[in-house]
């Protein structure tokens, strides 16, 4: 049995929503989980100004902040985030970045790890995105699990295969689609990180 963390940023719901669909089919495949919101940078008045986020961060308030243990806890972790101009959202980066006590440990490396984001529209950056997570996790030393082309049900959610990715719905809830391959992948790095931490015993 595998330990799991998803760590992941979200202002509107979209990839809160993707987060606890990939906690879903990680606990479906055996792994003990844990999801964890990253600490919110954004002004009170930048909220304020638009009522979705408002309302997005009182809903989820009682998700837990992720930590330097939530990372050395796991065997496998998975990383989401809006994109920006192609990027992970500075939330996300910033708590990545307290992340060197661990790294320099080697508390990192030889864990699965992989990534979902999403954008406003269908060629939003979501894959450089996703590759820039990548980057990070080579540096780290950890093991890469991307979904690939390895299920059928990925190719009706796009078909990307270096992680789940959506666009904003503009008001529609996300479809079913998107939902299942976010679960695929939170099977896929459970299986993974199971291979793993037995191999590191």
């Amino acid at each position: 049995m595998a330990n799991v963390t998803i760590v992941y940023y979200s202002s509107t719901g979209h990839t809160w929503q993707i987060a606890r669909a990939v906690e879903e089919g990680a606990r479906a495949a055996g792994a003990k989980t844990r999801l964890r919101k990253v600490r919110e940078l954004a002004g009170v008045e930048a909220i304020a100004a638009k009522p979705a986020w408002k309302e997005h961060l009182e809903a989820t308030r009682d998700v837990p902040e992720a930590t330097l243990d939530d990372l050395d806890w796991a065997d496998g972790f998975v990383f989401g985030t809006p994109t920006r101009f192609g990027l992970p959202t500075a939330q996300l980066k910033q708590f990545i970045d307290t992340l060197g006590p661990l790294w320099s440990q080697g508390k990192l490396q030889d864990k699965a790890a992989a990534a979902f984001t999403g954008a406003g529209n269908v060629h939003g950056g979501q894959e450089a995105t996703l590759l820039a997570l990548h980057n990070v996790f080579y540096h780290w030393g950890s093991i890469i699990v991307p979904v690939g082309y390895t299920d059928k049900l990925l190719y009706a959610a796009g078909g990307n295969p270096y992680g789940v990715s959506f666009t904003d719905g503009r008001g529609k809830g996300l479809p079913e689609e998107k939902l299942a391959a976010a679960r695929f992948q939170g099977q896929r790095i459970s299986r993974f990180a199971s291979i793993l931490a037995a191999a590191r015993t």
